[in-house]
């Protein structure tokens, strides 16, 4: 089904995109200016698709929204770990192994894929019936996440992340002793000039800045347990910059060394524990955590048998 808004501009100085996006924030000022440029607003009965277009006041808009298009993915039901969950988000604990995003190589039994048959009823985002990602875990990285069931809350969350507000820690073994009890490290980080499966540290004018806090949680024989919390969010940051301070996360199957235990892991020895936000509509501060997986549970067990 269609919907139909209509509103009244009172006064002008704003263009039609601004205006619009001030009215009904549901949608960011770019999704307006799709639906603007598609023909779907009318500034007194005559279609406008002009974005820009200036507004002198007493003029009347008319929107007719457009039902969302569904994705052409097969919804499949997945066992999904819920942690909270509402009309505007969700925020769910990822296992190890599981993809957020379909990919050559992983065309199903993605996270999307099992949030499309959890939520049929999304009301679309740019158009699309789809979730909304709003960051990523690694496939081979546990731990919370959210997930934005609207366009409005995709954009509120996306702004959080963009200015920092949303606080998100792991806790990672890595393998090698920090010298220091807490630090930070701030390097530009960009793809490696030759391997460009990986991410590496570069020149600054080839890479864009990353700066992750660290403190050490517990220390062992080999490793250790840091806390990590992300103040920007590159791809692959924690193991780019764990690896570049010469302690690389145990398990990491690009970045790091083989385990000194020889236990095998399914991956890095990462879990996003931790999420800080705040709710897009109430404004609440909300803070999730996961639980460590098992693997995790049982290689700090054996790492603790071993303590100097």
């Amino acid at each position: 089904m269609t919907t139909s808004l209509t509103f009244k501009v009172e006064k002008g100085g704003n263009r039609l995109d601004t205006f619009l996006a001030q009215q009904h924030p549901e949608f960011s000022r770019s999704r307006w200016q799709q639906l603007i440029q598609q023909g779907h607003v009318r500034l007194n009965g005559q279609v406008c698709d002009r974005k820009n277009q200036p507004l002198s006041g007493g003029e009347v808009l008319e929107v007719v929204l457009p039902t969302p298009e569904p994705l052409d993915l097969v919804p499949e039901p997945l066992p999904l770990s819920i942690l909270y969950e509402d009309e505007e988000l969700l925020i769910l604990n990822k296992p190890v192994d599981l993809v957020v995003h379909p990919a050559p190589g992983h065309s199903h039994g993605t996270l999307v894929h099992g949030l499309l048959a959890h939520c049929p009823d999304l009301t679309g985002i740019g158009g699309v019936q789809r979730p909304g990602i709003v960051h990523r875990l690694d496939k081979d990285t546990s731990g919370v996440m959210v997930v934005a069931k609207t366009e409005f809350a995709l954009h509120h969350l996306q702004q959080q992340l963009k200015t920092r507000q949303m606080q998100r820690h792991y806790l990672g073994v890595v393998y090698g002793q920090p010298r220091e009890d807490r630090g930070t490290v701030i390097t530009p980080l960009g793809r490696h000039p030759v391997d460009r499966k990986k991410m590496a540290v570069v020149p600054p004018e080839k890479g864009r800045t990353a700066i992750t806090h660290w403190y050490v949680k517990e220390r062992f024989r080999h490793c250790a347990l840091v806390e990590f919390r992300l103040e920007t969010g590159r791809t692959h940051q924690i193991r780019v910059h764990a690896a570049h301070l010469g302690w690389p996360l145990l398990g990491d199957p690009l970045y790091g060394r083989g385990s000194p235990l020889k236990v095998k892991l399914p991956g890095q020895a990462l879990h996003a524990y931790r999420l800080q936000l705040q709710h897009p509509r109430s404004g609440q501060e909300i803070v999730a955590i996961a639980p460590l997986p098992d693997h995790l549970e049982r290689l700090l067990q054996r790492l603790r048998q071993q303590t100097v």
